[in-house]
């Protein structure tokens, strides 16, 4: 019965609010979330709704993607075991429709919007760290900084490449600084994840954008209609996990 509710609960919601089903205005991402049943190897988890869609999931596993013209590879070949990371964040970032109580307005010359401290599992981060810190960067922040001269990114001529663990010397580094804050890392039971494993599915993930986008008041309990009440209650009676605390 639990189980059901918690299922059922967030669906319930996003009658109520877009902000639990919403996707970014982005470069790629679609205008509204939906059902994307061709989506490619580690994006596939969202294929029952994406906001990205079945060429955004293949060019997301490019060594050079053509989404951003992004060059894994800037301080060699990254390895496999690393990049897989990179590809799970890229497919996150692009295809998850539950990133709504993070979006933030930007106004950049390549997208409107971003995402701003969206909270990772630490263990998500933990072994994102461990299996990338003997690979090598140039920089700590790569949203900017970068040399673009030749069309993609290089590093810029007073950088030098260095072990991962050096330029990130934590996982809570490497998880918040990559992306200049887009992720926080935490602890928290209450944390998105970036990968789906052992029977876990993105329905997790909408959850968890439940607990924030109430505590963050982007969504009220006395704007819900009776049965999301009804069950929000019962939710919260019957699971500390979901606590406003």
């Amino acid at each position: 019965m639990l189980g059901l509710l918690l299922v059922t609960l967030p669906l319930a919601l996003a009658v109520e609010s877009d902000v639990l089903n919403i996707c970014m205005n982005g470069t790629h991402q679609k205008v509204k979330p939906g059902p994307e049943g061709q989506l490619f190897k580690q994006c596939e988890p969202w294929r029952d709704n994406a906001c990205c869609t079945a060429n955004t999931s293949v060019h997301a596993h490019n060594d050079q993607s053509k989404l951003y013209t992004f060059n894994w590879n800037h301080c060699g070949i990254m390895t496999k075991k690393c990049k897989k990371h990179f590809i799970q964040d890229t497919c996150f970032y692009e295809c998850s429709p539950n990133l709504g109580p993070w979006i933030q307005q930007v106004g950049q010359s390549w997208r409107d919007e971003r995402i701003l401290h969206v909270p990772i599992c630490k263990a998500d981060c933990e072994e994102w760290w461990r299996d990338c810190q003997h690979d090598y960067t140039c920089k700590q922040d790569w949203h900017y900084g970068w040399d673009w001269s030749t069309g993609t990114n290089q590093c810029p001529l007073d950088s030098k490449c260095r072990p991962f663990g050096d330029v990130f010397p934590t996982a809570r580094d490497l998880c918040e600084k990559v992306w200049s804050n887009s992720y926080r890392f935490t602890d928290s039971s209450h944390c998105m994840s970036l990968w789906f494993k052992a029977g876990l599915t993105p329905k997790t993930n909408q959850d968890v954008a439940l607990h924030y986008a109430l505590q963050m008041g982007l969504i009220s309990c006395s704007g819900l209609a009776w049965p999301s009440l009804l069950l929000l209650g019962l939710s919260l009676l019957l699971s500390p996990s979901l606590s406003l605390s």
